[in-house]
C-alpha cells in the first residue's frame, strides 16, 4: 500500500495532499518537530518528533520504502528517500530524481558555502497558484504510478 510522508512543518500543500490521499485511499502521513495541528482526517496520521536538527527526516527516511512518496523542500531528505525507493517531490510539483538529485546536492552544499561567507544568496521564489495546481498534477500522477507499480 503506497503511503504519502509529508515533511510537514513549513509546507504549504498538506491539505492538496490530503485530497489526492482521499482519492485514492492512501494514508498520508503528516511528520513534525510541533506546532502542527492534528488532522481529523482518517486517512492521515500526525507524528511530532523529538526537536531536534533532522529528526523529522529521520523518522521519514527510516519509513519510507519503494513506491512511497515524499513531499518536502528538503533535499538531503528527498536523497535519503529516493535510495530506500521511494518518490520525492517538492510543494512546487517539481520532483527529485535519481538523475537529479546529485546535482541537487551539490547546488545546496555551494549555497551553504556562500552563506557561510557572508555573501548574499536568494530564497525561493513565492508560493504560486500555479505552484499549487502543478503539485496537485504532480501528486495524482506519482500516485498513479506507484499503484500501476504494485503499491
Amino acid at each position: 500500500m503506497v503511503s504519502i510522508y509529508v515533511d510537514a512543518d513549513a509546507c504549504p500543500v498538506k491539505q492538496e495532499t490530503v485530497r489526492v490521499a482521499e482519492r485514492h485511499g492512501l494514508r498520508v502521513v503528516m511528520v513534525s518537530d510541533g506546532g502542527l495541528r492534528p488532522d481529523p482526517h482518517p486517512l492521515v496520521e500526525t507524528v511530532v518528533v523529538a526537536q531536534g536538527a533532522d529528526a523529522a527526516d529521520d523518522w521519514i527516511a527510516d519509513r519510507i520504502g519503494p513506491g512511497d512518496v515524499c513531499v518536502t523542500s528538503d533535499i538531503p531528505l528527498a536523497a535519503r528517500c529516493l535510495k530506500h525507493g521511494g518518490q520525492a517531490l517538492k510543494p512546487t510539483g517539481e520532483p527529485f530524481t535519481q538523475d537529479g538529485i546529485g546535482q541537487a546536492l551539490a547546488g545546496r552544499a555551494i549555497a551553504e558555502h556562500r552563506r557561510s561567507i557572508g555573501e548574499q544568496t536568494r530564497g525561493p521564489a513565492p508560493f504560486s497558484k500555479a505552484d499549487r495546481a502543478r503539485f496537485l498534477d504532480r501528486l495524482e500522477t506519482a500516485v498513479r504510478a506507484a499503484r500501476r507499480a504494485g503499491g
